[in-house]
């Protein structure tokens, strides 16, 4: 197939900074001449905001290929140990002492005088971080209690002014870190309990001098310390306009260094899971993993159970696999003692961890996530240029199976031992390797490598039917990333979906059918890799067409408010729910019946923050049709149709209630729209519901399919702001 890829000519000398947010397009030859006026337009409206990790930028991939790193919490609370007045404080993690055990601002300030780490040695944490396998190393600058374990020039609360001490934990290890070649990365918590009472709250909004005074600190840690690797932000409630700011001030004063998800408003070049949490899905994003050694704290404890460092090796080294198969980095915390000294046992876990990685690493360093689709009880996959790298993780089988796959293999062997070899064959797109019994008698997790003769193929996933082909999000592959707002609101997001079939119409002219929802979007639609430019306007309108009399608007039901945020996947949720029972609570609730509720009005029900409530309306239809609806919703939303997902996505801190157009794919009989509310910042939960709307679909057809055969199509926004932007492309279809 020709190819077209053109620049800007004389606008692209004139763009100055942003030239690198303008990226060469490859058209179709098809591509009409007045498509390409209306690229240039879309490629300059980009240029009013921000991009957010457009590009996987050379300095993004080094820090990917970091894939393990050293978290150090280490700061004034650590002389605590997780100990006030004389008794444990079992509430809460230990670094954050000051909130859980209600310490005064006034008496904790007192604590400094008696933080003196004398045995800190910057050269000896660099050292075991080497020995561990670590290739970078996050400590915590400012914790959420306000000091700075770094000479800061806009408080005296920290390690040089406030102690005896007297030195600058960050400068050395900066130092230190620079000698050893070991990238260098800073934890800044965005909240401080000394300056605003209310951010005693750790997920609070950020006042405005508050947001000023952050700005400051991040400034002087970015030009001090030399080569900062990524900025680790935790915590509060950031505004767009807050998190915009800050990302800019970091790129700006150093543009190759990585900024995490806690930053919130997907202004952020990585995404960071839960605590001790990773994915069961594949994300198409750079993500990161934070890992505690023990659930119950990250600050130093003096009084934490210790007891098997062998158990807690494996327990880790298995979490660093898991993360790295499903192509994230791992985090792994360490809590030094308040003399500055690193507590043995965690000592000891991350030399364990060092000794498997110096035999096994090639299976870690330099490798990509698991290609195959599917996940094993037998362990993990992991894969680097021709290589598969099984490691046995799992249960104990002597029999591995590899479907979907095609190549021939070259050779199966240990990574700990080349010369140990295994029998492999290959039949019907099925790799089966045998191995030995005697192999789980090793202590270690062992590391088959597979090394194919040239490449592997993977064979494509879900081939969908031959016949009239309809791809929507129903049938979507789905792509993900995990968008962030803050810390409680934060989800599993969209960016991608993507279709394979085969195609036997030759010069196929697809039909893309959406709503006044997608109205004004722009996609990038890929055809076997070309992509495509979609501008959503101008296309035909079309009736939905619900016949009349033939949808029955019926019960409403409304569920208690449930505490929880908005962490997490969409959920299963039953195709048909009984309202007469208990769902999904453990104290007793039920479904109440709603029956004052009128078509399109808001109504609002009273809430505290972080709950959630559900609205169950039922829908009778006399036959299989659509149905576009509108639903009024605030901080965030979820909905089924008898139980399948359609819409799942959060909005930015006062964005207020926000209306968004759904098609529902109605079945012929009794219908479920299950719909849950989501509330993180006010007292109540506004929600609506009209079915009255205009009935219509805009048809656009776009130019012929290149070829016939194999087909692997694509969707996705074209150059969102940030690259962890839900698409919310769920009523858009193509035909063909």
């Amino acid at each position: 197939m020709v190819q077209a890829t053109f620049l800007f000519g004389a606008i692209w000398l004139h763009l100055g900074q942003h030239r690198k947010l303008l990226r060469p397009i490859t058209i179709h030859p098809k591509f009409r001449m007045k498509n390409i006026t209306t690229l240039l337009l879309l490629q300059l409206l980009m240029l009013s905001g921000v991009a957010f990790a457009q590009e996987q930028s050379a300095a993004l991939k080094n820090w990917h290929n970091n894939k393990y790193s050293m978290f150090i919490h280490f700061g004034v609370y650590s002389e605590l140990g997780g100990v006030w007045q004389g008794k444990p404080v079992t509430r809460g993690y230990s670094e954050q002492i000051q909130a859980h055990a209600g310490i005064l601002t006034d008496i904790y300030d007192e604590v400094p005088s008696s933080f003196n780490p004398v045995k800190w040695d910057a050269d000896e944490i660099t050292s075991l971080a080497k020995k561990a396998g670590m290739r970078s190393i996050v400590i915590t600058s400012k914790h959420h209690d306000g000091f700075c374990m770094y000479h800061s020039a806009f408080t005296r609360f920290n390690v040089v002014d406030a102690t005896p001490f007297k030195r600058d934990i960050i400068g050395e290890l900066a130092a230190s870190c620079r000698k050893a070649g070991v990238n260098f990365g800073l934890y800044y918590s965005l909240i401080d309990y000394r300056l605003h009472p209310m951010a005693s709250s750790n997920a609070n909004p950020i006042t405005a001098d508050h947001h000023e005074y952050n700005k400051k600190q991040i400034a002087e840690l970015l030009t001090n310390y030399g080569t900062i690797s990524e900025m680790w932000f935790d915590m509060g409630s950031l505004t767009a306009l807050q998190s915009r700011e800050i990302y800019q001030l970091v790129h700006r004063l150093q543009p190759d260094c990585m900024v995490s998800g806690r930053l919130g408003n997907n202004a952020y070049d990585f995404c960071v899971m839960g605590d001790n949490e990773y994915p069961d899905y594949k994300i198409d994003t750079p993500w990161q993993t934070p890992a505690s050694m023990f659930d119950e704290t990250w600050g130093y404890r003096s009084w934490q159970k210790r007891e098997d460092a062998a158990a807690k090796t494996r327990e880790k080294l298995l979490s660093l696999i898991k993360v790295v198969s499903r192509g994230g980095n791992y985090l792994l915390n360490i809590g030094p003692k308040g003399d500055g000294t690193v507590v043995p046992f965690e000592a000891e876990v991350l030399k364990g961890i060092g000794k498997w990685l110096t035999m096994n690493g090639e299976a870690i360093y330099g490798t990509s996530a698991n290609p195959l689709t599917q996940t094993f009880d037998w362990g993990e996959i992991t894969t680097s240029g021709n290589c598969l790298y099984l490691m046995l993780s799992g249960n104990r089988s002597t029999t591995i199976t590899l479907p979907s796959i095609s190549g021939k293999v070259k050779h199966a062997s240990l990574v700990s031992d080349p010369k140990t070899s295994f029998k492999s064959s290959i039949q019907k797109g099925t790799i089966t390797v045998q191995l030995p019994e005697t192999l789980y008698a090793r202590p270690e997790i062992q590391v088959i490598k597979l090394e194919f003769e040239g490449n592997y193929q993977i064979k494509p996933e879900r081939l969908m039917a031959d016949k009239e082909l309809t791809l929507d999000f129903h049938n979507a592959i789905k792509h993900y990333s995990y968008s962030c707002i803050d810390y409680y609101n934060n989800h599993r997001s969209i960016v991608r979906q993507e279709w394979n079939f085969v195609n036997r119409k030759k010069g196929a002219e697809p039909e893309l059918f959406y709503t006044a929802e997608e109205a004004g979007k722009a996609l990038e639609l890929s055809w076997n890799g070309a992509p495509q430019v979609v501008l959503l306007k101008d296309g035909e309108p079309l009736a939905v067409n619900p016949v009349p009399g033939t949808i029955q608007w019926e019960n409403r039901y409304g569920y208690v408010p449930i505490d929880t945020d908005f962490q997490g996947n969409p959920g299963a949720v039953k195709e048909v729910i009984d309202p007469q029972t208990d769902w999904r609570t453990k104290n007793g609730a039920k479904w109440s019946v709603l029956s004052d509720w009128q078509n399109g009005k808001v109504v609002a029900i009273p809430s505290k923050p972080i709950q959630q409530q559900y609205i169950l309306q039922e829908i009778s239809s006399d036959r299989i049709q659509n149905q576009l609806i509108e639903i009024g919703n605030g901080d965030g939303i979820q909905v089924w149709l008898n139980g399948e997902n359609l819409v799942f996505h959060n909005n930015p801190m006062g964005a207020g209630l926000t209306r968004e157009t759904v098609l529902l794919p109605l079945k012929s009989g009794k219908n479920q729209l299950l719909i849950k509310l989501y509330n993180r910042y006010g007292y109540e939960i506004a929600y609506s519901i009209n079915h009255q709307i205009p009935q219509t679909l805009y048809r656009k057809k776009l130019s012929p399919l290149p070829d016939q055969g194999f087909c692997n199509c694509t969707l996705k926004l074209y150059q969102p702001e940030s690259i962890h932007q839900p698409i919310r492309m769920n009523n858009v279809r193509l035909r063909l």
